[in-house]
């Protein structure tokens, strides 16, 4: 990863739930529409942007191994299951934390087999392992491809754009907003 490119990373992670099944289905197939699942203004969900981080942080050395059992390389499923438990962990943090700041959270697994709490799952734990998946082995090479295409001056410009239009959504929705 390149000098000044974590946020371009974060920012992708924090917009990538507009990717995800789940929206294209509401928006292309089923024409719902839209539905904003996060808990501020615009098209990010914090808790994706640090899931991306931290799978770029502790699996991008795992993914460039080479472990076998024989013949058989390994490493894909090593790496799909740390993006299970890294997300998944996450995931119940992230409930927990704002369970404590805003008094509930914003999903509930309740009607999926094999839920804890209805914070966590197996089975969207197996589709953030998918996505995750995804995104370190197909998505993240080309952002650092076209990052690699970006002056220092305008990484510096789009990061610090991006950081201060989330701030202020932030903090507007925290502070500000009735």
């Amino acid at each position: 990863m390149q000098k000044g490119t974590g946020f371009v990373f974060v920012f992708y992670g924090l917009c990538c739930h507009w990717l995800d099944l789940r929206s294209f289905l509401e928006v292309v197939v089923y024409r719902w529409g839209f539905s904003n699942r996060g808990f501020l203004f615009g098209p990010y969900l914090p808790v994706y942007g640090f899931g991306a981080v931290i799978i770029l942080l502790v699996l991008q050395s795992l993914k460039k191994k080479r472990i076998a059992i024989g013949k058989i390389n390994v490493t894909p499923i090593l790496v799909f299951l740390g993006i299970v438990a890294l997300t998944t962990g996450l995931e119940l943090l992230t409930s927990y934390i704002m369970e404590w700041t805003t008094g509930g959270w914003l999903w509930d697994y309740e009607r999926f087999a094999w839920n804890f709490q209805g914070r966590i799952a197996l089975n969207p734990s197996i589709r953030f392992g998918i996505g995750g998946m995804f995104f370190l082995y197909c998505v993240q090479p080309l952002l650092e491809k076209a990052n690699g295409a970006l002056t220092e001056k305008m990484r510096s410009l789009l990061s610090g754009s991006l950081f201060v239009l989330i701030c202020v959504d932030f903090f507007y929705h925290i502070f500000l907003k009735v």
